[in-house]
């Protein structure tokens, strides 16, 4: 079984449009008992007396624009154990994968990326919380979780 793991700062834009994408995508190639996919946080900003907010309604709304449920998700930290559960962590900015390192203690076993590298593009998914453009970040999930699959179907 392959683990993913995606990560962004809060686990509530999106890491939760990437988890979901990627389900789709998995899915649709009947691959779904082959992958175990969730995803997690860096803060603990969305989670109250441990208790994760949902995915942000505008995140919600683009993925359902798109036939995509992410109806029971809440959002969660990623931990330490983590890293020896998951085979690929993957963060969507630099920000991400600095801070995805520290809660790890380190990627000593190179299981950390950022989405957008397996689309060839060394750039950051752009964080809609701020840009408000969800549209423009489903794209670009979208672009690195049609090359993370690749990636996976070739290995």
């Amino acid at each position: 079984m392959i683990k993913v793991l995606f990560v962004c700062h809060g686990n509530i834009c999106r890491s939760p449009m990437a988890e979901f994408i990627f389900k789709e995508m998995v899915k649709k190639h009947g691959l779904e008992d082959q992958f175990l996919i969730k995803s997690a946080a860096t803060s603990t900003e969305e989670i109250w007396n441990g208790i994760g907010n949902p995915v942000y309604p505008p995140a919600k709304k683009e993925l359902a624009r798109h036939g995509i449920s992410c109806d029971k998700k809440r959002a969660v930290q990623m931990c330490r154990a983590d890293y020896e559960k998951y085979e690929y962590l993957i963060g969507m900015d630099d920000r991400n994968i600095s801070n995805m390192i520290r809660i790890a203690g380190g990627d000593p076993a190179h299981k950390i990326y950022k989405l957008l590298m397996f689309a060839d593009d060394p750039g950051d998914i752009a964080d809609p919380w701020y840009t408000g453009e969800f549209g423009r970040t489903y794209e670009d999930i979208v672009r690195g979780c049609e090359g993370l699959l690749k990636h996976l179907i070739e290995k």
